[in-house]
């Protein structure tokens, strides 16, 4: 099995089997204001938000996790049949793989999510590296793929830097995504993969036209982490050493998101969101939506029913944090009241939010 493909199951097999989570996210120190007398019918309080031009029941994404191995595929479909059922959006891993090798198998771990969730809204996967390898061309085979309904350009560099293999050429990659956004037939969001994206960035992805901005914040999986476990298992100690230090890099999700959102109007907060209370804190912050990957994981070696589950359990703790804060919409939740403790409130103070 090629290279890429066989660090896509690297990576799940060491989220599923070693520590890599870390905290930090930044949402314990955001407490949403009560209200006592919320004056509305919890069951009829309106989750549904808008994504990419597309109505969803809830603001939840089950974030780019997999793909680019036969053994993700399982994976793949149950987070896609899951998707579809509950009308929430989802985004497939990395589709370099597919782009890159002619293998059947590995192309079905992608494929898959549409055949088996015709009407939800599901995104692509490329990486901001590549976009210097690429032309707009290639980018719209990775759309063509899945059918997909808007394509993410993910930021990963210092993953690649921890990786032995990576590739740390970021040299003109605004100037590729700009042209990217500017040329595609579908929306494009920016996500990053862990660390976190400042505002003064969050202004230059506005600034080169992209849809919208996909925070992955610190304070959840840690990518450094997961390539410092590879580079432990191929005898590459001082990758594993730079792994180690920068597990914890990274700006703060709730900062992230409060930063993207000065700028931006669209924004996905990811990267530690652990529960709908943390959904509905992000989107105090001025987020469109909460996103989560690894919590979706094991469900999805379960079984569809088994994500599903987790989905409504996620609805409805944000449906709670809304009804005890007065808001019957989600418009309305994003001008919710809330105080900020803290790490966080240093950040937001240093940072001048």
């Amino acid at each position: 099995m090629p290279e890429t493909s066989d660090r896509k199951d690297d990576h799940i097999r060491i989220i599923e089997e070693e520590d890599v989570e870390t905290s930090g996210a930044g949402f314990a120190d955001i407490e949403l204001v009560h209200e006592a007398l919320p004056e509305i019918h919890r069951d009829e309080i309106e989750t549904t938000t808008t994504l990419f031009g597309r109505e969803l029941d809830a603001p939840i994404v089950i974030e780019s996790m997999t793909g680019g191995h036969p053994n993700t595929t399982k994976i793949n479909r149950a987070l896609a049949e899951a998707a579809q059922e509950t009308n929430v959006a989802m985004g497939v891993g990395s589709q370099r793989a597919g782009l890159e090798l002619d293998d059947e198998a590995l192309l079905e771990s992608y494929t898959v999510v549409r055949d088996v969730a015709p009407d939800a809204l599901l995104y692509g996967n490329v990486g901001a590296a590549q976009l210097l390898e690429y032309d707009v061309a290639d980018v719209e085979r990775a759309v063509e793929m899945i059918d997909a309904d808007a394509m993410a350009i993910h930021l990963n560099f210092l993953q690649e830097a921890v990786q032995p293999e990576g590739d740390v050429d970021a040299r003109g990659c605004l100037e590729e995504i700009e042209r990217v956004a500017s040329e595609l037939s579908v929306p494009v969001v920016v996500k990053e993969t862990g660390n976190g994206i400042a505002r003064e960035t969050a202004q230059r992805l506005a600034d080169a036209g992209v849809d919208a901005i996909d925070v992955a914040g610190q304070g959840g999986t840690t990518w450094s982490g997961i390539e410092s476990y590879r580079a432990a298992a191929v005898g590459a100690s001082r990758q594993e050493h730079v792994g180690k230090l920068f597990r914890a890099w990274g700006v703060p999700t709730a900062v992230s998101t409060a930063e993207a959102a000065a700028v931006h109007d669209c924004v996905v907060a990811s990267g530690g969101v652990r529960s709908g209370l943390d959904i509905a804190k992000a989107i105090a912050l001025g987020a469109r939506a909460g996103g989560l990957a690894k919590p979706f994981l094991g469900p999805a070696g379960q079984g569809t029913e088994t994500v599903v589950d987790l989905i409504e359990t996620l609805e409805l703790e944000l449906r709670t944090a809304m009804f005890v804060t007065g808001s019957a919409s989600i418009d309305e939740l994003r001008d919710a009241d809330y105080v900020t403790l803290g790490r966080t409130n240093t950040y937001f103070e240093e940072r001048g939010l």
